[in-house]
């Protein structure tokens, strides 16, 4: 049986909260560099000596880059994907028998097998070619059905599925719904039991990879009954399946070439056997994905900041002004070395955290949404900053300097298609209150029940004997460590070489007042502490920085003693860490001193109506309609749009 139409789910902040919780991994069985310095610990014997593939593992990557390089330098035309707003069928097929949809895919179901770092080396690769044709092959391996079987499904469904994934079948997920985003406790498409199916009904949106896609995966909810556990449950849907349509391919300012639509399901009959994992187990599943499929997004990054630098040096030193080039002038060139020192540092933090998720021996999902965070907000000024230094010229678009016989550097394009990763997989903001969850993990497990107010009073009672005993072990230990002593981490300083070792004496004073300010904001707000959201955002942006700091000198060092170019690691490794450290002091400083107060009043003022005279004198050219479209289940009124490759 269907679904009958459904308003969405009215819940509470509390409860959704409590969704989100639910879905969580609680436990931490394998260590973690990220939670280790969020809590005052630089444990630096986790991520040093830096680790690194096997013989095998680059052998077989090398092989499959080189095929790759070729492909993309002779048959992607990524100025006309822009042009077309299309990937044509030729590429996609062409990169489906090179064996691009089945890199992460173990061998055994006719996939590469490629690690984690190769993946990312790869995507990278055909990002800078066409990054629309990085989302694609991004959102069908990192988050689509590969990666889910992977880790949650059953051997049928790995046998029934991802040989078709690795070489002919492109795939989707769909979670997100035109009024839910990040808050999927108000998830409205449902999935009935009817006999040995499910029947699905609603709307999803945004999703990439569906206006092509052969398989599906999507989120809905299950409802509670006999025999039924419910909740938010993760499907493979074939999309020829009768119900399914694709009703709109969306357009975007940028990535032009992706292909992402509203896709709507009416009375879908999805068999029980393509359930992945059991019912109410969907959240988890997602967001188990994206703790490696988050690192696809860094890879995107790492690509723009290599590119952006290699324009950044052609152009200044090509380009005059007042007698000398502009790369000699210190206002250009001070944009310069923040391009290539954070470059550096991005792939610092990719590779790292890539490898240490091939390795397998560390949590890496505080170190992958750090890397996604990072990234995404860095590879987006690096971007800006080639604009800024091209001048006229990054604001004109490819197209129109070659027109008028100039190189066609799509400086603007850049910009425009790495917007979209500030959102992507989680947005800034909410990426910010995700890590900032796992951060403080280690108090709420011993003093949650403390500040919730559901809680009894012997309840709190055995809280507060826990925490005393925690925090008696912990806050001493905070006070002074090895970041005091002059000649710790010394390896980091060898001769004729910039000195890291004061910067990882600095990350590690640094995390221990972090965690002490961690600790004071939870004493100061208590139960209030999870509104603080600016707060935690700074913190959790100091996180990331310690973290890309810590990358940093590792990589450098790791090439000063594997290959040609230590000394020119040191060097902008050691600039990255300056240029860091004073980002570092600014968000220490803001913790306490920011208008974060008077911020909230002239919100509520701005919600209150008491400054719409300030909106006069302007013209809204948005025109009429609501701000949400209505996504009520039932059949749909709309051409199918679905275009398979073929």
């Amino acid at each position: 049986m269907s679904a009958p139409p459904l308003k969405k789910p009215v819940v509470t902040e509390r409860e959704a909260r409590q969704v989100a919780e639910a879905a969580r991994e609680r436990d931490w069985r394998k260590p973690s560099f990220a939670k280790e310095l969020f809590l005052g610990r630089f444990r630096l014997d986790l991520i040093h000596p830096h680790p690194l593939p096997t013989d095998e593992a680059v052998r077989r990557g090398e092989q499959f880059l080189t095929k790759l390089r070729a492909f993309c330098e002779t048959k992607v035309d990524g100025a006309l994907i822009e042009r077309e707003a299309r990937i044509p069928d030729e590429v996609i097929n062409g990169l489906k028998e090179l064996g691009a949809l089945g890199m992460k895919i173990d061998p055994k179901y006719g996939g590469l097998g490629l690690t984690q770092v190769y993946y990312n080396k790869a995507l990278a690769l055909v990002g800078s070619a066409s990054p629309a044709i990085g989302v694609l092959l991004s959102a069908h391996q990192s988050i689509g059905v590969p990666q889910p079987l992977k880790l949650f499904g059953t051997p049928e469904q790995k046998q029934k599925f991802l040989p078709r994934c690795a070489r002919t079948d492109i795939s989707a997920f769909l979670l997100t719904e035109p009024d839910v985003g990040s808050d999927p406790a108000r998830l409205a498409t449902t999935a009935v039991p009817d006999g040995d199916d499910y029947v699905l009904d609603g709307v999803k949106l945004w999703t990439t990879n569906g206006v092509v896609a052969d398989l599906l995966v999507v989120m809905a909810r299950v409802p509670k009954s006999d025999g039924h556990k419910g909740g938010i449950t993760a499907f493979v849907v074939e999309t020829d399946t009768p119900g399914v349509t694709v009703e709109n391919r969306n357009a975007f300012m940028g990535l032009r070439g992706i292909e992402n639509g509203v896709t709507r399901f009416h009375q879908v009959r999805v068999p029980a056997a393509n359930r992945i994992g059991p019912e109410g187990a969907g959240l988890k599943i997602a967001l188990t994905t994206l703790n490696t499929g988050r690192l696809s997004l860094p890879a995107s990054g790492v690509a723009a900041g290599k590119w952006c630098l290699k324009i950044a040096r052609e152009w200044s030193e090509a380009r005059e002004q007042w007698g000398k080039p502009i790369a000699h002038h210190e206002a250009v060139g001070a944009k310069i070395s923040f391009i290539a020192a954070t470059t550096f540092a991005l792939e610092a933090v990719l590779d790292l955290s890539s490898q240490m998720a091939d390795e397998d021996r560390n949590d890496i999902r505080i170190e992958g949404a750090l890397a996604k965070l990072f990234a995404s907000e860095m590879g987006w000024r690096i971007a800006d900053e080639l604009v800024q230094i091209r001048g006229g010229r990054g604001f004109e678009t490819a197209d129109s300097l070659r027109a008028r016989g100039e190189r066609a550097v799509p400086a603007e394009q850049m910009l425009r298609d790495l917007r979209i990763n500030r959102i992507f997989e989680g947005s800034t903001e909410i990426m910010h209150l995700l890590i900032a969850r796992e951060a403080v993990d280690a108090h709420l497990s011993v003093a949650g029940d403390l500040i919730d107010p559901e809680k009894s009073l012997s309840d709190k009672a055995r809280a507060g004997a826990n925490a005393g005993v925690f925090y008696a072990k912990w806050l001493p230990k905070l006070v002074a460590g090895t970041g005091q002593l002059p000649r710790a981490y010394a390896e980091f300083h060898p001769a004729g070489h910039p000195d890291l070792s004061a910067h990882l004496r600095y990350v590690e004073r640094s995390a221990r007042k972090l965690a002490r300010s961690t600790f004071y904001a939870m004493s100061r707000w208590q139960g209030r502490m999870e509104t603080k959201q600016a707060f935690l955002g700074r913190i959790v942006d100091i996180g990331a920085e310690l973290f890309a700091m810590s990358a940093a000198c590792v990589r450098a060092e790791l090439l000063r003693t594997t290959e040609g170019h230590g000394r020119e690691a040191y060097q902008l490794a050691d600039v990255f860490c300056r240029q860091s450290r004073l980002r570092v002091e600014e968000l220490f400083g803001r913790l306490w001193s920011n208008t974060d107060d008077v911020d909230r009043k002239v919100v509520k003022g701005v919600l209150g109506g008491a400054y719409e005279w300030l909106e006069q004198g302007v013209i809204d050219p948005s025109g009429d309609g609501p701000w949400i479209a209505d996504a009520t289940p039932g059949a749909s009124e709309k051409e199918n749009v679905h275009r398979p490759i073929r």
